[in-house]
């Protein structure tokens, strides 16, 4: 007879996949490589900083009645709001600037190459922030997603490598690379924000930093800038840019953070340059070869290896 004790019923719902939380991350990271890519189309009609001033300030009117606090939700503490600050800095603010002016400096392949270390940057900062421990499969996953996301961006790079050594290179690389850690950071400080305070609230505040942060320069620049030059086409590409990476995805990052440990949801950030890639070629017209479906392969692997359930051993107390 199937075994119906009390205690295996929460070891089978703890060892159930949770897709929703998964779909989650899978969805968030997606829709920031998508604005990844079409940011570099961004950059070249609006100064990076105002850029992010516009897209801070989209997206703080569209979640304004996210900023109260919901019925039964405890108020902030210190600890939640110096989390909040330091979530809006690093991976609104800073990931912002740094990966706009990289993607400016150099170009979107040579984003998508140095974004695939995301997922090893945030197994990192778990351990070492979380004490987090990384099962020799999580490894493995990371492994097969860096090299998956790495053979898809180099397999592209070779066209595009004449064209990408100008004098900013190397600095467009190294603001890449801050922009890495960055996000490493943002999924580190989210998963202890979770444990307290809603999805949709860390959204709409940590958003409003970012927003206060960047005012300054954003004022400054929109004295300057003429709007009216700016195309219909320009504008609502701005409308989506806002809404996916202040609204959209962070609310959803933020819901499936809350079932998954930060070291396994890292490898979803896979998801920011597979889905940067392919925009770049269902949009930009790039082809698909061998080495991008081999990239996708491994990927999609590590993906398995990192959230597949350990079985989970129940004794049945009548000994061994």
């Amino acid at each position: 007879m199937p075994d119906r004790s009390p205690t295996a019923l929460p070891a089978r719902a703890a060892a159930a996949l949770p897709l929703l939380a998964y779909g989650c991350l899978a969805s968030s990271m997606a829709l920031v490589g998508s604005y990844v890519a079409l940011s570099k189309l961004l950059v070249g009609v609006f100064p990076v900083l105002l850029l992010a001033w516009l897209r801070f300030g989209i997206a703080a009117v569209a979640m304004a009645g996210w900023v109260r606090r919901a019925p039964g939700e405890p108020p902030l503490s210190r600890h939640d709001r110096r989390l909040l600050f330091l979530e809006s800095f690093f991976g609104n603010f800073l990931f912002s600037v740094c990966m706009l002016y990289g993607v400016a400096l150099t170009s979107a392949l040579a984003a998508g190459v140095i974004m695939a270390a995301i997922p090893a940057a945030v197994a990192l900062l778990s351990r070492w922030l979380l004490k987090e421990r990384i099962a020799p499969r999580v490894r493995l996953g990371i492994a097969c997603a860096v090299g998956g996301i790495a053979l898809l961006s180099f397999a592209k790079a070779g066209d595009a490598a004449a064209t990408a050594g100008g004098p900013g290179t190397l600095l467009g690389h190294a603001l890449l690379l801050a922009a890495v850690f960055c996000e490493a950071s943002y999924v580190v400080i989210g998963k202890r924000l979770t444990g307290s305070v809603s999805p949709r609230r860390i959204s709409a505040l940590v958003n409003l930093w970012g927003w206060a942060l960047v005012t300054p320069f954003g004022l400054y620049l929109a004295w300057r800038f003429d709007f009216a030059a700016v195309g219909a086409a320009q504008w609502a590409l701005l409308l989506f840019y806002a809404l996916a990476a202040s609204m959209v995805s962070v609310w959803l990052w933020m819901k499936g953070l809350r079932e998954v440990p930060a070291s396994s949801a890292g490898v979803f950030t896979v998801m920011l340059p597979l889905s940067a890639a392919a925009v770049g070629v269902i949009f930009l017209g790039e082809r698909v070869g061998p080495a991008h479906l081999g990239a996708l392969a491994l990927a999609l692997l590590g993906l398995v290896l990192a959230t597949w359930p350990q079985r989970v051993r129940v004794a049945d107390g009548r000994g061994p």
